[in-house]
């Protein structure tokens, strides 16, 4: 148990990582003003291609906003997203890349207050009652203070960039709830507590925009059917070391970016 716990534990790290944010030079050169805040699923952690200039940060050349400011060629894209940036990273290291001539803003955030690591691990390992009482601890924070955490972020955002349109990606469930998964036999019940955090990670992060009136754009729908461990996943699996459970090169393509490119005004 102890020696599976250290894989699963080496498994999900990615997801808290580390949180300085490396310099990010400015990509292409529109006019306009694209600004990329984030953690690791804003990133690109599981598309690969990093930026090695992005150390920690991991930041993917095929990331989300790397993809979808190559659509709007006429923005320039400042990216300070970070692997493992909770909503006080994304504060204290990322909001100083926003000026008043921002035009765009987009983040994903909130995934690694609500202890995503550890809920994980303890899911993988443990029983499904253990499972249970940890997703439905942290879904608790999830709909309640994560809710307040995010609206003042939102907050600080339009502060600092008044003009920009801010746009808000959550998080899609990871879990198919059929099909096998290697390294590990998912119970039924574990899958439905897991993705129930999930749920309540979109559903605490939408509260949070309609109080600010910030567009959010809610992933799950666009993922269903191709969770982790299913027969068409957009997820990556335990196989995949420290980028499971983050989407893979189609859910960055087919997902993330074609949802931001439907919302982007």
């Amino acid at each position: 148990m102890r020696k599976f716990k250290s894989v699963v534990v080496s498994a999900v790290m990615a997801f808290t990582g580390m949180t300085a944010m490396a310099s990010a030079p400015a990509q292409a050169a529109g006019e306009l003003e694209y600004v990329a805040l984030g953690d690791s699923y804003a990133s690109g952690v599981g598309a690969g291609s990093y930026d090695t200039a992005s150390g920690d940060c991991k930041r993917s050349q095929l990331n989300y906003p790397v993809l979808s400011q190559a659509a709007h060629s006429e923005y320039t894209l400042k990216d300070v997203t970070c692997s493992g940036a909770t909503i006080a990273d994304v504060r204290n290291n990322q909001l100083s890349a926003l000026n008043s001539g921002t035009d765009v803003v987009t983040l994903t955030v909130g995934g690694n207050d609500a202890q995503f690591t550890t809920v994980v691990t303890n899911c993988l390992s443990e029983s499904d009652s253990y499972c249970k009482t940890a997703t439905e601890w942290m879904s608790s924070y999830a709909r309640n203070q994560m809710v307040t955490e995010l609206t003042s972020l939102y907050q600080d955002i339009k502060a600092r960039s008044p003009k920009a349109e801010i746009i808000v990606l959550g998080y899609p469930r990871a879990l198919s709830s059929a099909g096998t998964c290697p390294l590990i036999d998912l119970s039924a019940a574990k899958r439905t507590y897991m993705n129930g955090f999930a749920d309540a990670l979109a559903e605490g992060t939408k509260a949070a925009a309609a109080a600010q009136s910030v567009t959010f754009v809610d992933m799950r729908d666009a993922f269903k059917n191709h969770g982790a461990c299913g027969s068409d996943p957009w997820i990556n699996d335990l196989t995949a070391g420290t980028a499971v459970f983050h989407p893979n090169l189609t859910g960055y393509l087919a997902g993330y970016s074609d949802q931001l490119n439907k919302a982007w005004g």
